[in-house]
């Protein structure tokens, strides 16, 4: 098995409701994104995807969510608010759906809210 790692980030605001007294504000964090994806073979270039290919991918990702209000986003609702966890698992079904190679699959995304807070969506 093989797996890349891209790491990138984007700048952004949200609100989360019935987590604690400060969330529950409008505030925002620069998130540091984590996106690794894993195949078993290898393209006949010896690559599993191309790093410019992936990069771009999810470059466009990070343009739908860079200097936002989350909690306006159709993705992000009451039953499915802008957390981290839920950051993440946008992403990596947002990745999902623009990679053309069904060997490829995303793997895992880490969605760091702060220096020492992150949440991360395994794919199963």
């Amino acid at each position: 098995m093989y797996e890349l790692k891209v790491v990138t980030g984007f700048a952004a605001a949200h609100q989360l409701k019935m987590v604690g007294k400060k969330c529950e504000n409008l505030h925002g964090h620069n998130w540091k994104i984590e996106v690794c994806i894993a195949g078993e073979h290898l393209n006949n270039a010896g690559v599993l995807i191309d790093f410019g290919e992936l990069k771009q991918y999810v470059s466009e990702i990070m343009a739908r969510l860079d200097h936002k209000f989350l909690n306006e986003l159709d993705y992000f609702h009451d039953d499915n608010p802008p957390s981290s966890e839920n950051i993440a698992r946008y992403i990596a079904d947002a990745l999902q759906s623009m990679i053309n190679n069904s060997d490829v699959k995303v793997a895992r995304v880490t969605s760091w809210e702060s220096e020492n807070a992150c949440a991360t969506y395994i794919v199963t």
